[in-house]
Protein backbone atom coordinates (compact mmCIF):
# COMPACT_ATOMS: atom_id res chain seq x y z
CA UNK A 1 0.00 0.00 0.00
CA UNK A 2 2.86 2.37 0.84
CA UNK A 3 4.44 1.71 -2.56
CA UNK A 4 1.13 2.37 -4.31
CA UNK A 5 0.75 5.73 -2.58
CA UNK A 6 4.35 6.51 -3.50
CA UNK A 7 3.49 5.98 -7.19
CA UNK A 8 0.56 8.40 -6.92
CA UNK A 9 2.80 10.92 -5.16
CA UNK A 10 5.56 10.62 -7.79
CA UNK A 11 2.93 10.91 -10.55
CA UNK A 12 1.70 14.14 -8.98
CA UNK A 13 5.29 15.40 -8.74
CA UNK A 14 5.54 14.77 -12.50
CA UNK A 15 2.27 16.67 -12.98
CA UNK A 16 3.59 19.56 -10.90
CA UNK A 17 6.81 19.70 -12.94
CA UNK A 18 4.73 19.43 -16.10
CA UNK A 19 2.86 22.50 -14.87
CA UNK A 20 5.92 24.75 -14.68
CA UNK A 21 7.83 23.00 -17.50
CA UNK A 22 5.12 23.08 -20.16
CA UNK A 23 3.18 26.10 -18.94
CA UNK A 24 5.91 28.23 -20.44
CA UNK A 25 4.73 27.00 -23.84
CA UNK A 26 1.24 28.40 -23.39
CA UNK A 27 2.30 31.80 -22.02
CA UNK A 28 5.63 32.45 -23.78
CA UNK A 29 4.08 34.43 -26.60
CA UNK A 30 1.86 36.69 -24.48
CA UNK A 31 4.80 37.48 -22.17
CA UNK A 32 7.24 38.16 -25.01
CA UNK A 33 4.77 40.52 -26.72
CA UNK A 34 4.44 42.36 -23.37
CA UNK A 35 0.64 42.08 -23.40
CA UNK A 36 0.81 40.60 -19.88
CA UNK A 37 3.48 40.61 -17.19
CA UNK A 38 4.93 37.21 -16.25
CA UNK A 39 2.89 37.19 -13.01
CA UNK A 40 -0.36 37.98 -14.84
CA UNK A 41 0.37 35.39 -17.54
CA UNK A 42 1.06 32.67 -14.96
CA UNK A 43 -2.23 33.43 -13.19
CA UNK A 44 -4.12 33.23 -16.51
CA UNK A 45 -2.40 29.94 -17.39
CA UNK A 46 -3.05 28.43 -13.94
CA UNK A 47 -6.79 29.16 -14.16
CA UNK A 48 -7.17 27.95 -17.76
CA UNK A 49 -5.03 24.85 -17.11
CA UNK A 50 -7.28 23.96 -14.17
CA UNK A 51 -10.43 24.28 -16.26
CA UNK A 52 -8.92 22.36 -19.18
CA UNK A 53 -7.74 19.49 -17.00
CA UNK A 54 -11.33 18.80 -15.95
CA UNK A 55 -12.55 18.62 -19.55
CA UNK A 56 -12.72 15.08 -20.97
CA UNK A 57 -10.57 11.97 -20.49
CA UNK A 58 -9.93 10.64 -24.01
CA UNK A 59 -6.15 11.16 -23.76
CA UNK A 60 -6.04 9.60 -20.27
CA UNK A 61 -7.71 6.48 -21.66
CA UNK A 62 -5.07 6.25 -24.39
CA UNK A 63 -2.24 6.39 -21.83
CA UNK A 64 -3.91 3.87 -19.51
CA UNK A 65 -4.82 1.27 -22.13
CA UNK A 66 -3.57 2.14 -25.61
CA UNK A 67 0.24 1.88 -25.45
CA UNK A 68 1.25 -1.05 -23.21
CA UNK A 69 -0.37 -4.50 -23.25
CA UNK A 70 -1.17 -5.09 -19.58
CA UNK A 71 -2.07 -8.72 -20.38
CA UNK A 72 1.63 -9.44 -21.03
CA UNK A 73 3.18 -7.49 -18.16
CA UNK A 74 2.07 -6.51 -14.68
CA UNK A 75 2.96 -2.86 -14.21
CA UNK A 76 3.60 -2.96 -10.49
CA UNK A 77 4.01 0.16 -8.41
CA UNK A 78 7.81 0.07 -8.48
CA UNK A 79 7.82 -0.27 -12.27
CA UNK A 80 5.55 2.77 -12.59
CA UNK A 81 7.84 4.77 -10.29
CA UNK A 82 10.74 4.01 -12.65
CA UNK A 83 8.66 5.17 -15.64
CA UNK A 84 7.80 8.44 -13.92
CA UNK A 85 11.34 9.07 -12.67
CA UNK A 86 12.72 8.63 -16.19
CA UNK A 87 10.32 11.32 -17.42
CA UNK A 88 10.97 13.62 -14.45
CA UNK A 89 14.77 13.48 -14.88
CA UNK A 90 14.55 14.40 -18.58
CA UNK A 91 12.05 17.19 -17.91
CA UNK A 92 14.33 18.75 -15.30
CA UNK A 93 17.40 18.48 -17.56
CA UNK A 94 15.67 20.13 -20.53
CA UNK A 95 14.09 22.76 -18.27
CA UNK A 96 17.52 23.62 -16.83
CA UNK A 97 18.94 24.19 -20.32
CA UNK A 98 15.83 26.06 -21.46
CA UNK A 99 14.94 23.50 -24.13
CA UNK A 100 11.20 23.19 -24.91
CA UNK A 101 10.94 19.39 -24.89
CA UNK A 102 7.75 17.36 -24.61
CA UNK A 103 6.57 16.14 -21.20
CA UNK A 104 4.05 13.98 -23.06
CA UNK A 105 6.71 12.08 -24.99
CA UNK A 106 8.91 11.90 -21.88
CA UNK A 107 6.13 10.08 -20.05
CA UNK A 108 5.40 7.80 -23.01
CA UNK A 109 9.09 6.91 -23.35
CA UNK A 110 9.38 6.19 -19.63
CA UNK A 111 6.27 4.00 -19.67
CA UNK A 112 7.47 1.95 -22.64
CA UNK A 113 11.03 1.60 -21.31
CA UNK A 114 9.93 0.40 -17.88
CA UNK A 115 7.37 -2.02 -19.38
CA UNK A 116 10.02 -3.47 -21.68
CA UNK A 117 12.43 -4.04 -18.79
CA UNK A 118 9.67 -5.49 -16.59
CA UNK A 119 8.76 -8.01 -19.30
CA UNK A 120 12.35 -9.22 -19.79
CA UNK A 121 12.72 -7.52 -23.20
CA UNK A 122 9.47 -8.82 -24.63
CA UNK A 123 8.92 -6.23 -27.37
CA UNK A 124 5.34 -7.41 -27.84
CA UNK A 125 4.47 -5.76 -24.53
CA UNK A 126 4.48 -2.43 -26.39
CA UNK A 127 1.38 -2.04 -28.54
CA UNK A 128 2.96 -0.97 -31.82
CA UNK A 129 -0.08 -0.83 -34.07
CA UNK A 130 -3.72 -1.80 -33.77
CA UNK A 131 -5.34 0.01 -36.71
CA UNK A 132 -9.03 0.77 -36.76
CA UNK A 133 -10.51 -0.21 -40.14
CA UNK A 134 -13.02 2.65 -40.06
CA UNK A 135 -11.04 5.59 -38.67
CA UNK A 136 -7.21 5.71 -38.45
CA UNK A 137 -7.30 8.06 -35.44
CA UNK A 138 -9.21 5.44 -33.42
CA UNK A 139 -6.38 2.94 -33.79
CA UNK A 140 -4.22 2.03 -30.81
CA UNK A 141 -0.51 1.73 -30.36
CA UNK A 142 2.68 3.75 -30.73
CA UNK A 143 2.28 4.21 -34.48
CA UNK A 144 -1.20 5.78 -34.45
CA UNK A 145 -1.16 7.51 -31.07
CA UNK A 146 2.46 8.71 -30.85
CA UNK A 147 4.61 8.49 -33.99
CA UNK A 148 2.09 9.72 -36.59
CA UNK A 149 0.87 12.63 -34.38
CA UNK A 150 4.49 13.48 -33.44
CA UNK A 151 5.10 14.29 -37.12
CA UNK A 152 1.69 15.50 -38.29
CA UNK A 153 0.70 17.78 -35.39
CA UNK A 154 3.77 20.08 -35.58
CA UNK A 155 3.47 20.15 -39.38
CA UNK A 156 -0.19 21.08 -39.01
CA UNK A 157 0.73 23.78 -36.46
CA UNK A 158 3.41 25.20 -38.77
CA UNK A 159 1.14 25.26 -41.83
CA UNK A 160 -1.81 26.69 -39.92
CA UNK A 161 0.40 29.33 -38.28
CA UNK A 162 1.73 30.34 -41.71
CA UNK A 163 -1.78 30.52 -43.23
CA UNK A 164 -3.33 32.48 -40.34
CA UNK A 165 -0.43 34.95 -40.28
CA UNK A 166 -0.44 35.38 -44.06
CA UNK A 167 -4.19 36.04 -44.04
CA UNK A 168 -3.84 38.61 -41.27
CA UNK A 169 -1.04 40.37 -43.17
CA UNK A 170 -3.25 40.41 -46.28
CA UNK A 171 -6.34 41.72 -44.47
CA UNK A 172 -4.53 44.31 -42.37
CA UNK A 173 -1.88 45.60 -44.77
CA UNK A 174 -3.44 49.09 -44.73
CA UNK A 175 -4.26 49.18 -41.01
CA UNK A 176 -2.35 51.48 -38.70
CA UNK A 177 0.32 49.63 -36.65
CA UNK A 178 -0.82 51.26 -33.40
CA UNK A 179 -4.40 50.02 -33.94
CA UNK A 180 -3.16 46.51 -34.90
CA UNK A 181 -1.01 46.25 -31.76
CA UNK A 182 -3.82 47.50 -29.52
CA UNK A 183 -6.49 45.22 -31.02
CA UNK A 184 -4.38 42.06 -31.06
CA UNK A 185 -3.03 42.82 -27.61
CA UNK A 186 -6.61 42.38 -26.40
CA UNK A 187 -7.31 39.46 -28.73
CA UNK A 188 -4.22 37.69 -27.42
CA UNK A 189 -5.85 37.47 -23.99
CA UNK A 190 -8.42 35.16 -25.59
CA UNK A 191 -5.93 33.15 -27.67
CA UNK A 192 -3.53 32.69 -24.72
CA UNK A 193 -6.44 31.58 -22.54
CA UNK A 194 -7.46 29.08 -25.22
CA UNK A 195 -3.88 27.82 -25.40
CA UNK A 196 -3.75 27.33 -21.62
CA UNK A 197 -7.13 25.57 -21.64
CA UNK A 198 -6.05 23.16 -24.40
CA UNK A 199 -2.77 22.50 -22.60
CA UNK A 200 -4.79 21.43 -19.57
CA UNK A 201 -7.11 19.20 -21.61
CA UNK A 202 -4.23 17.26 -23.18
CA UNK A 203 -1.30 17.33 -20.77
CA UNK A 204 -3.05 16.84 -17.43
CA UNK A 205 -4.76 13.73 -18.75
CA UNK A 206 -1.48 11.86 -19.20
CA UNK A 207 -0.87 11.72 -15.45
CA UNK A 208 -4.51 10.74 -14.93
CA UNK A 209 -3.85 7.76 -17.21
CA UNK A 210 -0.74 6.73 -15.27
CA UNK A 211 -2.55 6.83 -11.91
CA UNK A 212 -5.51 4.89 -13.33
CA UNK A 213 -3.16 2.30 -14.85
CA UNK A 214 -1.35 1.86 -11.51
CA UNK A 215 -4.61 1.42 -9.58
CA UNK A 216 -5.86 -1.07 -12.18
CA UNK A 217 -2.69 -3.16 -11.78
CA UNK A 218 -2.98 -3.02 -7.98
CA UNK A 219 -6.63 -4.07 -8.15
CA UNK A 220 -5.75 -7.00 -10.44
CA UNK A 221 -2.97 -8.10 -8.07
CA UNK A 222 -5.37 -8.06 -5.10
CA UNK A 223 -3.44 -5.36 -3.26
CA UNK A 224 -6.58 -3.32 -2.56
CA UNK A 225 -8.82 -6.08 -1.20
CA UNK A 226 -8.42 -5.36 2.51
CA UNK A 227 -8.65 -1.59 2.40
CA UNK A 228 -10.86 0.24 4.93
CA UNK A 229 -14.17 1.54 3.62
CA UNK A 230 -13.00 5.15 3.37
CA UNK A 231 -10.32 4.09 0.85
CA UNK A 232 -12.65 2.04 -1.33
CA UNK A 233 -12.47 4.74 -4.03
CA UNK A 234 -9.00 3.41 -4.92
CA UNK A 235 -10.51 0.22 -6.38
CA UNK A 236 -10.24 0.37 -10.17
CA UNK A 237 -11.89 -2.62 -11.88
CA UNK A 238 -10.83 -3.65 -15.37
CA UNK A 239 -13.11 -2.40 -18.17
CA UNK A 240 -15.38 -4.94 -19.82
CA UNK A 241 -14.70 -6.40 -23.28
CA UNK A 242 -14.65 -3.71 -25.94
CA UNK A 243 -14.94 -0.92 -23.36
CA UNK A 244 -12.43 1.76 -22.37
CA UNK A 245 -11.29 2.46 -18.83
CA UNK A 246 -13.19 5.21 -17.01
CA UNK A 247 -11.16 7.80 -15.13
CA UNK A 248 -12.46 8.47 -11.60
CA UNK A 249 -13.50 12.02 -10.71
CA UNK A 250 -11.06 12.26 -7.80
CA UNK A 251 -8.13 11.52 -10.14
CA UNK A 252 -9.22 14.33 -12.47
CA UNK A 253 -9.62 16.82 -9.62
CA UNK A 254 -6.27 16.03 -7.96
CA UNK A 255 -4.35 16.15 -11.25
CA UNK A 256 -6.02 19.39 -12.30
CA UNK A 257 -5.18 21.12 -9.00
CA UNK A 258 -1.60 19.82 -9.05
CA UNK A 259 -0.96 21.08 -12.58
CA UNK A 260 -2.44 24.46 -11.67
CA UNK A 261 -0.11 24.66 -8.65
CA UNK A 262 2.91 23.83 -10.82
CA UNK A 263 1.77 26.40 -13.35
CA UNK A 264 1.89 29.08 -10.66
CA UNK A 265 5.65 28.50 -10.32
CA UNK A 266 6.28 29.33 -14.01
CA UNK A 267 9.11 28.26 -16.30
CA UNK A 268 10.91 31.35 -17.45
CA UNK A 269 13.91 29.59 -19.01
CA UNK A 270 11.64 28.09 -21.68
CA UNK A 271 9.65 31.32 -22.06
CA UNK A 272 12.93 32.98 -23.05
CA UNK A 273 13.65 30.36 -25.75
CA UNK A 274 10.17 30.33 -27.29
CA UNK A 275 9.30 33.99 -26.86
CA UNK A 276 12.59 35.71 -27.61
CA UNK A 277 15.32 33.49 -29.03
CA UNK A 278 13.47 31.75 -31.87
CA UNK A 279 11.69 34.68 -33.53
CA UNK A 280 10.75 38.22 -32.49
CA UNK A 281 7.01 38.42 -31.79
CA UNK A 282 4.41 41.19 -31.82
CA UNK A 283 0.83 40.81 -30.49
CA UNK A 284 -0.53 39.90 -33.93
CA UNK A 285 2.14 37.16 -34.23
CA UNK A 286 1.38 35.83 -30.76
CA UNK A 287 -2.34 35.72 -31.53
CA UNK A 288 -1.76 33.79 -34.78
CA UNK A 289 0.60 31.28 -33.14
CA UNK A 290 -1.62 30.64 -30.12
CA UNK A 291 -4.79 30.31 -32.18
CA UNK A 292 -3.15 27.87 -34.59
CA UNK A 293 -1.60 25.72 -31.87
CA UNK A 294 -4.77 25.65 -29.74
CA UNK A 295 -6.77 24.52 -32.77
CA UNK A 296 -4.44 21.58 -33.48
CA UNK A 297 -4.45 20.50 -29.80
CA UNK A 298 -8.26 20.78 -29.68
CA UNK A 299 -8.62 18.34 -32.58
CA UNK A 300 -6.02 15.94 -31.11
CA UNK A 301 -7.64 15.95 -27.66
CA UNK A 302 -11.06 15.24 -29.17
CA UNK A 303 -9.54 12.22 -30.94
CA UNK A 304 -7.77 11.00 -27.77
CA UNK A 305 -4.28 11.61 -29.21
CA UNK A 306 -1.59 12.68 -26.69
CA UNK A 307 0.23 15.40 -28.64
CA UNK A 308 2.95 17.73 -27.46
CA UNK A 309 1.98 21.28 -26.55
CA UNK A 310 5.66 22.17 -26.91
CA UNK A 311 5.93 20.85 -30.45
CA UNK A 312 2.72 22.53 -31.54
CA UNK A 313 3.33 26.04 -30.22
CA UNK A 314 6.97 25.94 -31.37
CA UNK A 315 5.95 24.88 -34.88
CA UNK A 316 3.18 27.49 -34.97
CA UNK A 317 5.69 30.21 -34.00
CA UNK A 318 7.97 29.02 -36.83
CA UNK A 319 5.05 29.17 -39.27
CA UNK A 320 4.20 32.70 -38.14
CA UNK A 321 7.83 33.76 -38.52
CA UNK A 322 8.08 32.17 -41.96
CA UNK A 323 5.02 34.15 -43.11
CA UNK A 324 7.06 37.29 -42.51
CA UNK A 325 10.27 35.96 -44.02
CA UNK A 326 12.26 32.73 -43.65
CA UNK A 327 15.34 34.41 -42.20
CA UNK A 328 13.18 35.84 -39.37
CA UNK A 329 13.52 32.40 -37.73
CA UNK A 330 16.73 31.69 -35.83
CA UNK A 331 17.41 28.23 -37.21
CA UNK A 332 20.24 27.41 -34.78
CA UNK A 333 17.71 27.59 -31.92
CA UNK A 334 15.27 25.45 -33.94
CA UNK A 335 18.01 22.85 -34.46
CA UNK A 336 18.65 22.56 -30.71
CA UNK A 337 14.94 22.15 -30.09
CA UNK A 338 14.60 19.52 -32.83
CA UNK A 339 17.31 17.38 -31.25
CA UNK A 340 15.54 17.59 -27.88
CA UNK A 341 12.31 16.46 -29.57
CA UNK A 342 13.95 13.52 -31.38
CA UNK A 343 15.85 12.28 -28.33
CA UNK A 344 13.05 12.57 -25.74
CA UNK A 345 11.36 9.17 -26.17
CA UNK A 346 14.60 7.11 -26.61
CA UNK A 347 16.37 8.78 -23.68
CA UNK A 348 13.45 8.58 -21.24
CA UNK A 349 12.87 4.98 -22.34
CA UNK A 350 16.51 4.13 -21.61
CA UNK A 351 16.41 5.97 -18.28
CA UNK A 352 13.31 4.08 -17.14
CA UNK A 353 14.72 0.78 -18.45
CA UNK A 354 17.95 1.36 -16.52
CA UNK A 355 16.08 2.31 -13.35
CA UNK A 356 14.10 -0.96 -13.47
CA UNK A 357 17.32 -2.97 -13.86
CA UNK A 358 18.90 -0.99 -11.03
CA UNK A 359 15.87 -1.65 -8.85
CA UNK A 360 16.12 -5.38 -9.57
CA UNK A 361 19.79 -5.28 -8.62
CA UNK A 362 18.90 -3.93 -5.20
CA UNK A 363 15.74 -6.07 -4.90
CA UNK A 364 16.40 -9.52 -6.41
CA UNK A 365 12.95 -10.65 -5.25
CA UNK A 366 11.26 -8.20 -7.61
CA UNK A 367 9.07 -10.19 -10.01
CA UNK A 368 10.35 -10.22 -13.60
CA UNK A 369 7.02 -9.12 -15.09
Amino acid sequence: MTLLLTVILVALVFEYINGFHDTANSIATIVSTKVLTPRQAVLLAACTNLLGAMWGTAVAKTISSGLVDTKLVLLTSDIMICALLGAIIWNLVTWWFGLPSSSSHALIGGLCGSALAASNNNWQVIIWSQPNPQHWYQGKGMLWKVIVPMVTSPVAGLILGFIVMALLYLLLQRARPTWVNRFFGRAQMVSAGAMGFMHGTNDAQKTMGIIALTLLAATKAGQLENLPGWLSFLHTPAPGPGKEMEIALWIKVVCALTMAAGTAVGGWRIVKTLGHKMVKLHPINGFAAETSSATVILVATHLGIPVSTTHNISAAIMGVGAARRLNAIKWTVVERMAWAWILTIPITGLLAYGLVLLLRGFSPSLPPG
